[in-house]
């Protein structure tokens, strides 16, 4: 090959290389956008036309990259299994046992719902894909993964560590476990822990702790009416509010209409009060 034609070759590879670049960033921009909207809007409401306007690129511009929306979702969940690993690869030493084995995959997938959590809702969380739901089984690392978990689950059970799904005599055996686990921290610790991921757990609150919760606190779910607490009206409308309830009465409040209900005259009502057989509000 003489000089020329090795420099023209270069060249050529060069720009074929920059193209491949250049078309790889925009293929990663393509699905850096709809992660972003699926989080935002959810799968039913992302657009090709909408992920064009993030990326300020032609729907018809998209097409030339994915087919269609399922596509472009279908690559992120194949991105999302990259992240996510596969746990069968992992060996340590000593091995452990067991159950441990299993307590270490399931972290897995917690560490990955608290680290990926956008990747997690759209591989375990949102079934709207279409494409993802029906070929999941398609995935050769969710095969694996499930086999995997089957076959540890299983190695726990014939080591008794674990009693078999129809074992009801095994049942109370698991409760006590669990209850073991969940005894090592306490109420505050396990939510801070679970705190921003999908799992779904929530503190068993006391009455006096309910209207400070967060959550019950940013939708104003409770009221303080004279000095107790008391449900906020529901449901709440856009263009009408409910009156906060009325406080709750005080005994004796309601005396006189009680006792004019049951048949007193004026008269005796007054005689029962003189004679303090009943009494009124205590001011």
């Amino acid at each position: 090959m003489t000089k020329a034609k090795r420099q023209q070759f270069e060249t050529k590879m060069g720009i074929k290389e920059r193209q491949e670049r250049d078309r790889e960033a925009v293929r990663r921009a393509i699905l850096d956008a709809a992660r972003e909207l699926f989080v935002v809007e959810g799968f039913q409401n992302v657009s090709i036309r909408k992920i064009a306007e993030r990326i300020e690129y032609s729907p018809a511009a998209i097409y030339g990259y994915f087919p269609s929306k399922d596509d472009i979702f279908f690559a992120l969940a194949e991105e999302g299994f990259r992240l996510l690993g596969d746990a069968a690869t992992v060996r340590h030493d000593p091995p452990l046992p067991p159950l441990e084995r299993v307590r270490a995959l399931f972290w897995r997938l917690y560490e990955f719902s608290r680290d990926q959590p956008q990747y997690f809702a759209l591989i375990f969380v949102d079934r709207s894909v279409p494409r993802i739901s029906r070929e999941y089984e398609r995935f050769a690392f969710a095969r694996d993964r499930k086999q995997h978990i089957v076959e540890e689950l299983q190695a726990c059970i014939d080591a008794g560590e674990l009693p078999s799904q129809h074992d009801r005599e095994g049942w109370s055996r698991a409760r006590e476990r669990v209850a073991a686990v969940f005894a090592t921290r306490t109420r505050d610790q396990w939510c801070e822990l679970f705190d921003g991921s999908d799992a779904c757990v929530a503190p068993v609150l006391a009455l006096s702790e309910v209207a400070s919760h967060p959550h019950i606190a940013a939708r104003g779910a409770v009221r303080q009416v004279r000095g107790v607490l008391q449900a906020a009206p529901a449901p709440r409308l856009q263009r009408s509010s409910a009156a906060l309830p009325a406080p709750a009465p005080v005994a004796g409040a309601h005396t006189r209409e009680l006792l004019a209900e049951a048949g007193y005259d004026a008269a005796s009502i007054d005689s029962l009060l003189r004679d303090a057989v009943v009494a009124t509000e205590v001011g």
